[in-house]
């Protein structure tokens, strides 16, 4: 069954679904998702980021971050976490400008949060030969509390799933997913869940909030 198929008959049997959770669905279910099953990147892929253009962008960063780990006071023990690793350019460029910095290496633990199984497979290439073993997590609430952390994410803000929220003549409602009569997905609006919508932004009626 495809994945509109189960997510019609999620919606049909217990009501629309988030933005937020239709796109973690989208991005993340082990058997259809795009990153769960085919992300492709790259020239000859679906998109193109930054570290694929141009060496420079991660050796930029890795000296950035080096300057941030001698502000912190050069700690002797930090964690070195990318969110969204991407096929792993950004952090091999970004460990091979860090090594200017004596000490930097040798303090850091890589981590990545990667939820794909695909990616982190292409990334464990990537970095087989890098200064650094990698290991990975999903989330960043796997990351324990005993170490100062310095994360980099690049162009990771236009896949987090986020609810939406529109204003109407009556209030906030929430933007959601649901099911016209045929059958066919499609949005909608219901009242907001988990208390009220805040912002000190100066919304017009129609306007999505996310």
């Amino acid at each position: 069954m495809s994945l509109k198929a189960r997510l019609a008959r999620e919606i049909a049997l217990t009501g629309p679904l988030s933005v937020a959770d239709y796109v973690v669905r989208c991005l993340h279910d082990p058997q259809d998702g795009y990153y769960a099953t085919r992300p492709r990147l790259g020239a000859e892929g679906d998109f193109i980021t930054a570290p694929l253009v141009s060496q420079m962008f991660g050796e930029l960063i890795g000296l950035w971050m080096a300057e941030v780990w001698r502000g912190l006071g050069a700690p002797d023990r930090f964690r070195l976490v990318e969110v969204g690793p991407g096929d792993g350019t950004l952090m091999l460029d970004l460990l091979r400008a860090a090594r200017a910095a004596r000490g930097f290496l040798d303090a850091a633990e890589l981590v990545l949060i990667e939820p794909s199984r695909p990616l982190r497979a292409v990334q464990a290439r990537r970095l087989a030969e890098s200064p650094l073993e990698p290991r990975w997590v999903e989330t960043l609430a796997a990351l324990p509390a005993d170490a100062p952390v310095l994360l980099v994410a690049n162009e990771v803000l236009d896949c987090l799933p986020a609810r939406q929220f529109v204003k109407t003549a009556g209030g906030w409602a929430e933007r959601r997913v649901g099911l016209t009569e045929a059958g066919e997905l499609t949005f909608g609006l219901s009242a907001p869940t988990g208390g009220l919508v805040e912002t000190t932004a100066e919304v017009g009626e129609g306007q999505v909030l996310e």
